[in-house]
């Protein structure tokens, strides 16, 4: 199987490439080479928003191409266009951002979706997924298209740095503030999952829209936490809040505690989707604990001034806050 993966060097692109190399396929890396390309791909490099910046792609031809762009979709949609006749199916990882929020708790496939054009640059994160999306449609037909529209990710390669916050956090010991309840369900992907589940899907010849995440309640805030305490060795006690707690001491969710969300409206549209769907086209679920340990060594790999956090939103509790709260 030759597959050409378009980004491949951050989150989502790196289990992509170490997935399809597992397998034995054949594997064409396409971005603008400011990172290290992996060992065991063919490298080609441009920059999708630069005049003949796809240029490197205008010669070969691949079983399926697999794109991570979330940013203007003219960039998604040159691309598709120029690989329409030279591609055997085409994924693109979306995200569940694309329906418009919140969502009803249950919500799938058939949710309301946010405007989208599919010849726009860049605006906003939802707009610009769901306008891409919208151009690898069109440039591809429906019938090559798999969209992916991924839920909360974590793992190793995490940039946007949510469960990697929490690890180095714990790590640190002493009285951690742990957002409650502690039986508060979540619902999450390994992105070693996702990369499976979209090679396995694409060559199959799926299509059309698949939320991927896990099933509602596939682990709780308190199981995340323990478990980055064990992993980590650390001697930290977790201080539990409630939500009246967290808001009174002008405590972001989400952002400045990564993963949370308080009950209610909000964490039933991020933690309550339906997933049955993209369960009964295979896609397979790995233990929190695992996601925690291989996340935890893979920080390890790391130098230790590498700095993680989100484009978009920056993610973390200042040290100073926690601990105003914690004294409140």
């Amino acid at each position: 199987m030759k597959v050409l993966v378009l980004g491949g060097t951050a989150f989502a692109g790196p289990a992509l490439v170490d997935e399809a190399l597992a397998r034995g396929w054949e594997v064409t890396l396409f971005n603008r080479g400011s990172n290290p390309d992996p060992p065991g791909v063919r490298a080609l490099h441009g920059d999708r928003l630069a005049p003949e910046g796809l240029a490197a792609l205008e010669r070969g031809e691949w079983d399926l191409a697999v794109d991570t762009w979330s940013w203007a979709p003219t960039a998604a949609r040159d691309t598709a266009r120029l690989l329409a006749g030279r591609v055997g199916h085409y994924a693109y990882v979306s995200s569940r951002s694309v329906y418009r929020f919140p969502s009803p708790p249950g919500a799938d496939e058939s949710a309301p979706l946010v405007e989208g054009d599919p010849d726009a640059g860049q605006t906003e994160y939802a707009a610009d997924k769901r306008g891409a999306e919208l151009a690898v449609e069109r440039e591809l037909g429906a019938e090559r298209s798999l969209l992916v529209r991924c839920g909360l990710l974590l793992g190793p390669y995490e940039m946007v740095g949510r469960l990697p916050w929490w690890l180095r956090r714990i790590a640190r010991g002493g009285e951690v503030l742990a957002p409650g309840p502690a039986e508060l369900p979540l619902q999450y992907l390994d992105i070693r999952d996702l990369a499976a589940w979209t090679l396995d899907a694409a060559a199959e010849g799926l299509h059309g829209p698949y939320d991927l995440v896990s099933p509602p309640g596939a682990s709780t805030m308190g199981e995340l936490l323990e478990h980055c305490r064990a992993v980590t060795g650390s001697d930290a006690t977790l201080r539990w809040l409630t939500p009246e707690e967290i808001e009174a001491a002008d405590i972001q969710p989400w952002t400045e505690l990564p993963v949370w969300l308080p009950p209610g409206p909000l964490h039933a549209a991020m933690h309550g989707s339906d997933v049955s769907r993209a369960l009964a086209a295979g896609l397979t679920v790995r233990p929190v604990a695992e996601t925690v340990r291989d996340t935890w060594a893979w920080l390890g790999t790391l130098p230790p001034d590498t700095r993680l956090g989100g484009q978009r939103s920056p993610v973390g509790l200042p040290a100073e806050k926690e601990a105003r709260a914690l004294a409140g």
